[in-house]
C-alpha cells in the first residue's frame, strides 16, 4: 500500500492513490459532497459547479482536482456555501412545478439539493421560452424539465460510446447584465449556460440502452415505457442480475400491485441501475416482464414430464439457466445416462479446455473490469455492439477515459463502434474476411510477443513474411522549353512547362503473406508503433468467432500463447447469460439422439418458460439462483414475481429420489473442481459500495491444469465466395438476444425475425420493403423477410436466431458464418 497519499478532508485522515478526484475520495470515506452533474466513472464535465471545496485554502472544484499528497481539504465555508445557494436557486428558476406527476419525484436530485440547501427564496429570474417535449426512441425528452447537467451526454460519450447526446443552442432572452455583478460568477456562468443549451439528439447512433434514463437527476429524460405508472417510492427494489447476457450485471426489478382492484397480483414497473458503478444494456432495461404466468400446478402435465423424462435419450437446453439448474442436469444425466446437449456451451467449453492446455489455467486470466482499466485494447471476432454491449463500454472506456489505443477486428463494418474511433483518434478498425481470425492473432504474436515465445511459432511466422522483388512505375516531373508564336505581335515566346516522364524501376519491398490475409500493408507496423507510445496496460477481448472457428484448437492455444508470450490481459466473451457457468458444471455433448427433451428448445418434448412447452417452467425473473458472469464471479439473481407452477428441482426430487426443498439448496453443491465454493445462497452478497468496491457473490477459483502445448499448426482458411454469393452472419438484432425478450411488452414489435442488411447490400440487391428474400446455402433454403439495419456498413448480411420456431439456426454449421445467394422469393 505503499502508493496511497494522505490527505485531510474535514479532519478526517483519508488515504487515496495518487491523482484521484478529491470527489471519488471523499465520497469513499463517507463523506458528503454535493454534485449533481458527476458520474463516477466518467470524465467531470464541471457543469453544475456544485463541487467547489477549498484545497490547500483554494476553491477547486472536486469533480476535477487530483489529489495531491498532505493536501488539507475543506469541503465548505462561508463562501462556498453561498455560492453552492445561488446555484440551487438558479437551477429553480422557471422550473416547472410539477412535481406531483413528474416520474423523478421522490428520487430527484434537484429536490433533494433545494431542500437540503434550504432554498426559501428566489434571487434571479428571466422570461422563460416555449420548449416543447419530444419523443427519443426508448425515452420522452422533457426540456422544460431539463437543467443542462450534461449527465447524459457524459455518460453516452464516456461509457456507452455512442455519442448519440449533444448539448445544443436554444433561443432565449439575454439574461440582464446586473446579475453579472451582483450574482456569485459560478452560479452566474452556469446560468448563462443553463439559458443557452438545450440536450440534441441523434437518433441513427442510438442504442436504446436508456443509461441517459438512468443517470438522469431530474424528470427531464424519461422511459415512455414509465412515464406517469407509478410515484417512485411505492416501488419494492428487487436486486437482480442481467438475465439476458453474460455481463450479468446488477439490477433492481422495482414492483408492486397491478391495480388497486387486482392488489395480490404483483407487477415489475421497470428496472434500475446503481449508475455510478455499473450500465445496463437496453435488454436488461426494458425487457422485464417476460415471466410465464402460471396460476396452479398441473398434475397431469407433470406426470406426463416424468414419463418423458423415463424414456428419453438427451436433454437439450440452453445458457438461459441458473447453475443450480445446470447442476440438476448433469445429476440427471449421472443418474439415467442422458445426453446432455447445449451448442454454445458445448463449444465454449472445448475452447477453454485448449486454452488451458498451453496456459495452464482453467479460465482465461481477465475482466472487464480490467478492460475499462487498460489503455491498449484490441478485439477480435466479436460484434461487440450486438454480442455484449457491456464488452464494447468497455472498449469504449479504455479509449476515451484512458486516452488509450485500439484494434477493433471484424467482418461486419459498423459505424457506431467507428464512433469510438473518431472520439479517441487512436482506434483502428479492420474489417477483414471470415476464417482470418487466425491471422489476426499470428499478427498479435508478430508485434507483441517476447523472446520466450517457442522457436517453432517464431519460424512459422518468419515464414508468412517474405521480401520480394517487385516492378513498379515511378513518376518523375520534369520541366521543358517550348516555343509558341504569340498571334498578336508574331513573335516567338519562350514556354516553360512542366511534363510528367514516366520511368521503369525496379525496388524491393517487405511484402507479409501475414498482412495480406488480413487485408493491411506493410505500413502497419508503423501504424501499431504509433498507437503504443505510452501505452502500458493491454487487453485482448476474445469474441464467439473465434470460439466457433473451424480451428478452434489451434486459434484456442494461440489465445493462450498471447496470453503468455506477451502483455496482453485476455477475457474470452460467454456467448450466452450463464454458458460460463453450464460450462464448468456440465458434462456436455455435441449432439442429440433419440428421444429428446427440451428445456427452452424446440424437442420432442418441451419444458419451457416461454409458455409453449408441455409443462410450464419459470423464467429467469421468478427463479432464485446464480449465475457465473464474464468476470468469472459467482453472483445470485432473486424471483420478483411469483410463480405458482412447477420447477426442474420437482422433477429431480421424483426422479432421484430425493427431497430438496428449494432449487437453490444445490448453490452449495456446485463443484469445488471447478472452482466453485461451498458457499449457501442466501450468504451471496450482491452490492456495490460507496468506494465503488464490487461486493457480488465470489470469485471463481482459476485452478491449475496439465500443460500440454503440443502446438500442431493448420492452414489460415478462406471463404470462397462465389460470384452470386453472400456473407452471411450469425447474429440477433441489437439487444434481441433471445425469445424472452422478444416476449417483452417493449420489444414484441421489434422482434422481427429475418435478415438484415445495411443499405447498401438492399439497393445492389434492388429490394423493395416488405419484401422476403430466399436464402440458399448449399443444403438449406429459408424465404425470409429483410429488414435495412443502418447500423452497419458493407456487403455481410446477418440472420436472427431469436426466435426457436423459426429454425434459422439449421441455416450454420458450427461456424457463426456461411456462403449463400440471395434473391428475391
Amino acid at each position: 500500500m505503499s502508493d496511497l497519499i494522505s490527505l485531510d478532508i474535514d479532519g478526517k485522515l483519508c488515504k487515496a492513490k495518487e491523482g484521484e478526484s478529491l470527489l471519488n475520495i471523499a465520497r469513499a470515506n463517507g463523506i458528503f459532497v454535493p454534485a449533481i452533474c458527476y458520474l463516477t466513472r466518467c470524465s467531470p464535465t464541471l457543469a453544475c459547479r456544485l463541487c467547489l471545496v477549498e484545497a490547500d485554502g483554494k476553491q477547486v472544484y472536486a469533480c476535477n482536482a487530483k489529489a495531491k499528497d498532505g493536501m488539507q481539504v475543506k469541503t465548505t465555508t462561508e463562501n462556498i456555501a453561498k455560492e453552492r445557494r445561488a446555484v440551487m436557486e438558479v437551477y429553480d428558476v422557471n422550473h416547472p412545478l410539477q412535481c406531483g406527476v413528474c416520474d423523478q419525484s421522490g428520487e430527484c436530485e434537484l429536490q433533494n439539493y433545494t431542500l437540503y440547501m434550504k432554498v426559501d427564496s428566489q434571487s434571479y429570474s428571466i422570461k422563460d421560452v416555449p420548449r416543447p417535449t419530444q419523443h427519443w426512441g426508448v425515452m420522452n425528452y422533457d426540456p422544460g424539465l431539463c437543467i443542462v447537467c450534461e449527465k447524459c451526454v457524459t455518460v453516452c460519450k464516456d461509457m456507452i460510446g455512442s455519442s448519440a447526446l449533444s448539448t445544443v443552442k436554444r433561443g432565449s432572452d439575454a439574461i440582464s447584465k446586473t446579475f453579472k455583478d451582483s450574482m456569485p460568477k459560478d452560479a452566474y456562468s452556469m446560468w448563462n449556460k443553463l439559458n443557452k443549451s438545450l440536450i440534441g439528439f441523434d437518433e441513427s447512433s442510438c442504442t436504446d440502452c436508456g443509461e441517459c434514463i438512468s443517470v438522469c437527476p431530474v424528470g427531464a429524460l424519461v422511459s415512455n415505457d414509465f412515464q406517469y405508472k407509478s410515484n417512485a417510492w411505492e416501488l419494492t427494489k428487487i436486486p437482480a442480475s442481467n438475465p439476458h447476457s453474460s455481463d450479468c450485471a446488477l439490477m433492481y426489478y422495482e414492483r408492486k400491485h397491478e391495480s388497486v382492484q387486482n392488489h395480490d397480483k404483483l407487477k415489475i414497473y421497470r428496472v434500475t441501475n446503481d449508475h455510478h458503478y455499473v450500465t445496463l444494456n437496453g435488454a436488461a432495461r426494458f425487457a422485464y416482464d417476460f415471466e410465464n404466468e402460471i396460476k396452479q400446478k398441473d398434475e397431469k402435465a407433470f406426470i406426463e414430464a416424468l414419463d418423458a423424462f423415463k424414456k428419453a435419450k438427451t436433454i437439450k437446453f440452453n445458457s438461459f439457466i441458473t447453475n443450480e439448474e445446470a447442476l440438476i442436469l448433469q445429476k440427471l444425466k449421472e443418474e439415467y445416462n442422458f445426453k446432455l446437449v447445449n451448442d454454445d456451451a458445448f463449444k465454449y467449453q472445448r475452447f477453454l479446455k485448449e486454452y488451458s492446455l498451453v496456459s495452464g489455467k482453467s479460465l482465461y486470466g481477465s475482466t472487464l473490469k480490467d478492460v475499462h482499466d487498460s489503455n491498449f485494447v484490441v478485439s477480435i471476432g466479436s460484434f461487440l455492439k450486438h454480442d455484449l454491449p457491456h464488452a464494447r463500454y468497455a472498449f469504449n472506456n479504455s479509449i476515451i477515459l484512458n486516452k488509450g489505443s485500439g484494434l477493433y477486428f471484424h467482418p461486419i463494418a459498423d459505424p457506431i463502434m467507428e464512433k469510438i474511433g473518431k472520439k479517441g483518434k487512436t482506434t483502428e478498425f479492420i474489417y477483414h474476411q471470415p476464417l482470418k481470425e487466425e491471422a489476426v492473432l499470428y499478427l498479435l504474436l508478430d508485434i507483441f510477443a517476447d523472446e520466450n515465445l517457442p522457436e517453432d511459432i517464431k519460424k512459422y511466422i518468419e515464414s508468412l513474411k517474405e521480401k520480394r522483388v517487385k516492378t513498379i512505375v515511378e513518376t518523375k516531373k520534369e520541366q521543358v522549353i517550348e516555343k509558341v508564336l504569340d498571334e498578336d505581335s508574331g513573335e516567338e515566346k519562350e514556354l516553360k512547362k512542366l511534363v510528367t516522364k514516366k520511368e521503369e524501376k525496379e525496388v524491393e519491398y517487405i511484402y507479409s503473406k501475414l498482412l495480406d490475409e488480413v487485408g493491411l500493408d506493410e505500413n502497419f507496423y508503423d501504424l501499431i508503433d504509433s498507437m503504443l507510445v505510452k501505452k502500458d496496460k493491454f487487453s485482448l477481448i476474445i469474441g464467439e468467432d473465434i470460439i466457433t472457428h473451424p480451428n478452434y484448437k489451434t486459434l484456442a492455444k494461440l489465445c493462450a500463447m498471447i496470453e503468455k508470450y506477451t502483455k496482453f490481459e485476455i477475457v474470452i466473451i460467454p456467448t450466452k447469460t450463464n454458458t460460463l457457468g453450464v460450462s464448468l458444471i456440465c458434462q456436455l455433448d455435441e449432439k442429440q439422439e433419440g428421444f429428446t427433451i427440451g428445456y427452452n428448445e424446440k424437442a420432442d418434448y418441451q419444458l419451457s418458460a416461454l409458455g409453449d412447452g408441455n409443462l410450464d417452467m419459470p423464467a429467469l425473473n421468478q427463479q432464485e439462483g446464480t449465475f457465473v458472469n464474464i468476470d468469472k464471479r459467482v453472483i445470485s439473481t432473486n424471483a420478483a414475481l411469483p410463480y405458482n407452477g412447477y420447477v426442474l428441482n420437482d422433477i429431480a426430487n421424483e426422479l432421484l429420489g430425493i427431497k430438496q426443498e428449494n432449487t437453490i439448496d444445490y448453490t452449495v453443491k456446485l463443484p469445488l473442481s471447478s472452482g466453485f465454493k461451498q458457499v449457501e445462497f442466501d450468504s451471496l452478497t450482491n452490492y456495490f459500495s460507496n468506494d465503488a468496491n464490487e461486493h457480488r457473490g465470489y470469485e471463481l477459483q482459476n485452478l491449475d491444469t496439465k500443460v500440454n502445448d503440443i502446438f500442431e499448426r493448420t492452414e489460415i482458411l478462406d471463404v470462397q465466395v462465389h460470384d452470386d454469393e453472400f456473407i452471411i452472419y450469425k447474429a440477433n438484432p441489437m439487444n434481441l438476444f433471445n425469445e424472452f425478450v422478444a416476449k417483452s411488452h417493449e420489444f414484441k414489435q421489434k422482434a422481427k425475425t429475418g435478415i438484415y442488411v445495411s443499405q447498401k447490400l438492399f439497393d445492389r440487391l434492388n429490394l423493395q420493403v416488405n419484401e422476403k428474400v430466399r436464402v440458399l446455402t448449399k443444403n438449406k433454403t429459408f424465404d425470409l423477410d429483410v429488414f435495412v439495419d443502418e447500423q452497419i456498413d458493407g456487403e455481410i448480411a446477418y440472420v436472427s436466431t431469436f426466435d426457436k420456431s423459426y429454425g434459422t439456426k439449421e441455416l450454420f454449421d458450427s461456424y457463426r458464418f456461411i456462403r449463400a445467394s440471395l434473391t428475391k422469393a
